[in-house]
């Protein structure tokens, strides 16, 4: 989660009482989120296997509705359960290794008592400070002496990260802790243990300046009701004669059909705390038809498989369909069906079908020793932009907009058709992964021409930022979607005239040896199952 999110989503931190009588801790949940708690964590000091259901169905609930989901004290409980992150109780021996566990993108936690105490942490595997206790608290018999205001703000003073005010904390005294520049309040018992635990919880969430929900997103649980909402969204198209809700849908003839296949998968492709699931759905179209893109075929039809964890919602898949729906739009393709099945990630399967070229299908095959190899816009960008949320740093928008949010370049596709280009790829691997798919499947070698790369400002930015070079981003990464092409230089010149952003990035040779001849040492692109 981005530092700027994280900072938002510690203002109301809400935490189980597994000590509060005919109160579960999943109904605590329940009356907490729609209140507006923006976090959650599950505390269970007595935690056994038996209670396990109930921190899934906790965290099933919250991801439903986008709130982060942390488990108090228990690393393995947070692996196993595949929480939002951990929040460990002054043990910071167990800092490292619960990164090491739960990964870069977990939340991990800390609580301290004192600056002292800070000082003598190594943070630099924590996200944020729970700091206290600030008042006398019900729920915690062994906890430390209040540190009261005064010892909350030097907390804060001391903190690199963002601290959260605990202990004893409810609607009176939680602007105090605001004030003294607390990111956000930890509630228990002022809820948990409240005559009124809903009336306490709205207080709560008015005095954090959060917002009601009006109605809680529940685990979808119905396939058939699902699939009639998705496919009242779906509009109608000329191109099938037997729209989606059949076994199966009739398109119209097609004279040169072009098929290929993508898959996005939840955890290896995109984070639902990184994109939203409107920003899934579109971006699964974009890199499904990019590779339409670069065999000059126009889509035509799209099927997508959902395989749906407990943890989505209805409403979540709604916003996923809004996504594709949006991005078919844009390109004037059908929804031709698909299907739905019960999994533990959340995945799509795609399946697309387009109309190809009347005279040219490009292939990896079609390079020549001579050609020059070029690419139809910078590379690199998408990386950078993943490497911005793996690292939490909001700083640059523009890279990280190009990770989440790709275009098929249909555009630049019909330029080289129009140009009679027969060897195209898209850049989905990274431009060392890519070349070398041309260079292998043409049986020659490929020269990269560093001193003609025009790297992107916000790429050079970055990089300088964390100590790493361009080209080994441009070499490495993937996920750009431009399209990467062989061609005569004549013809180049010719179809920069239409396209100015392409620049050359190397040349096509004689097979000496091996395929890429200046590949830096220890550079390879991403291949997935590679350890």
């Amino acid at each position: 989660m981005l530092t700027d999110r994280l900072q938002k989503a510690l203002r109301f931190y809400f935490i189980t009482d597994d000590g509060a009588l005919d109160f579960s801790p999943l109904d605590q949940v329940r009356i907490a989120v729609q209140a507006g708690a923006t976090i959650v964590q599950y505390r269970n000091k007595s935690f056994s296997s038996r209670f396990f259901d109930e921190a899934a169905a906790i965290r099933d609930l919250c991801k439903c509705n986008a709130v982060p989901f942390i488990v108090n004290d228990n690393i393995l409980l947070a692996k196993a359960v595949e929480a939002d992150g951990v929040h460990l109780d002054r043990n910071d021996e167990d800092l490292v290794p619960a990164r090491n566990i739960l990964g870069p993108q977990a939340i991990v936690g800390l609580s301290v008592t004192s600056p002292s105490q800070l000082k003598k942490s190594d943070l630099s595997p924590c996200d944020y400070i729970g700091a206290g206790p600030v008042f006398d608290t019900q729920t915690k018999p062994d906890a430390k002496k209040t540190i009261g205001l005064v010892g909350l703000e030097a907390v804060v003073k001391a903190s690199p990260l963002p601290v959260v005010a605990v202990g004893g904390i409810d609607h009176t005294n939680a602007e105090s802790c605001f004030t003294r520049g607390a990111a956000g309040v930890a509630v228990i018992s002022a809820v948990t243990r409240a005559e009124d635990p809903r009336q306490h919880a709205r207080q709560l969430s008015a005095a954090c300046g959060c917002s009601l929900r009006s109605a809680l997103a529940s685990p979808w649980d119905d396939e058939f009701v699902l699939i009639d909402k998705l496919l009242r969204q779906a509009p109608a198209d000329p191109y099938l004669k037997v729209a989606p809700g059949d076994d199966a849908s009739l398109l119209q003839d097609l004279s040169k059909p072009v098929i290929t296949t993508d898959t996005q998968k939840e955890g290896v492709h995109f984070r639902l705390d990184w994109q939203t699931p409107q920003e899934v759905g579109c971006k699964a179209v974009e890199v499904t038809f990019s590779d339409l893109a670069a065999s000059y075929a126009a889509p035509v039809s799209l099927f997508v498989n959902l395989a749906l964890p407990p943890y989505v919602s209805d409403h979540i898949v709604e916003a996923l369909y809004a996504g594709i729906l949006k991005a078919l739009g844009k390109y004037g393709c059908t929804l031709g069906g698909g299907n739905i099945s019960a999994a533990h990630r959340l995945s799509l399967d795609l399946f697309a079908v387009g109309r190809g070229h009347d005279t040219i299908f490009p292939v990896r095959s079609g390079a020549r020793p001579e050609y020059g190899l070029y690419c139809t816009g910078p590379l690199g960008l998408a990386r950078a932009g993943l490497e911005s949320l793996i690292r939490k740093d909001p700083e640059f928008e523009n890279l990280i907009a190009k990770f989440k949010s790709p275009t098929a370049r249909f555009d630049a596709a019909k330029v080289l058709a129009d140009n009679n280009v027969a060897c195209v790829i898209d850049v989905s691997d990274g431009l060392a992964g890519d070349a070398r798919h041309i260079a292998v499947a043409s049986g020659l070698a490929i020269e990269f021409d560093f001193s003609s790369w025009d790297f992107d400002p916000a790429l050079v930015s970055f990089c300088e930022k964390y100590g790493l070079k361009p080209e080994d981003m441009v070499l490495t990464g993937g996920e750009d979607y431009e399209l990467l092409f062989a061609c005569w230089p004549a013809i180049f010149e010719k179809i920069r005239k239409d396209l100015p952003g392409m620049y050359q990035v190397g040349r096509c040779l004689t097979f000496q040896d091996k395929h890429l001849l200046n590949l830096p040492p220890g550079v390879s692109s991403y291949q997935h199952g590679k350890r």
